[in-house]
Parts: structure tokens; C-alpha cells; sequence
């Protein structure tokens, strides 16, 4: 059995959440939020939260033991980019891309 938890729409880059999540896959539960907790990043905070999420899921919709789960998969997809200018000189305009992340931690109980 497997619990789910996913944040759509998170307002950190894909390519910065990654570098987080890619450290706690096939971590146990307990080490994960650890490293989450210890880490200085910005996506270390959003990525906690799912974490904690999907632990909740387990325990209470599929009543799964908390000391007994690890972190399945964890991924980050691009969700949508807001595009916003920045006028520059001499009338040109630059592009500016607001990226967001789908955040996904699935957890399961390891035999």
C-alpha cells in the first residue's frame, strides 16, 4: 500500500526543486524530514510539507506505521509558467518566466 500527497502550483523552479527532492528518494520517513528540516533551501520548506502530507495519508487513510514507511518516489513536475516583461533600454523588451512545480512524495511501507 502506497500514500500520496502532491502540491500543484508551487512558485519555486523545477530545475531548483529537484536538487531538493532528489536527496530524501528511497529515504526512510524519520532521515527524510531530518534532511529537510536541516536543509537551507527555499523548496527544502514546500517539499516538507508534502512529505508530512503524505505520512498523514498513510496513517490515518490507509493505517499504515509511521516507523515502518519510506519515500517511494518523489518528483517534481513544471507546472505553469506565468510570463511577465521588463522594459529595457531604448524601448526592447525582455521576457521574463515565472516558473512553477507540481511537487509528488509517495510513501510506502518497506517489509
Amino acid at each position: 500500500m502506497e500514500a500520496k500527497a502532491i502540491a500543484k502550483g508551487v512558485r519555486i523552479a523545477p530545475r531548483k526543486a529537484r536538487l531538493v527532492v532528489d536527496l530524501i528518494r528511497g529515504k526512510s520517513v524519520e532521515e527524510a524530514s531530518v534532511i529537510l528540516s536541516n536543509m537551507n533551501k527555499n523548496a527544502a520548506r514546500y517539499t516538507l510539507k508534502v512529505l508530512t502530507s503524505a505520512v498523514a495519508n498513510a496513517e490515518n487513510n490507509l493505517e499504515l506505521d509511521k516507523t515502518k514507511l519510506y519515500v517511494k518516489e518523489a518528483y517534481v513536475n513544471e507546472g505553469q509558467t506565468m510570463k511577465r516583461i521588463k522594459f529595457g533600454s531604448r524601448g526592447h523588451v525582455d521576457p521574463i518566466k515565472k516558473r512553477t512545480s507540481h511537487i509528488t512524495i509517495v510513501v510506502s511501507e518497506r517489509n
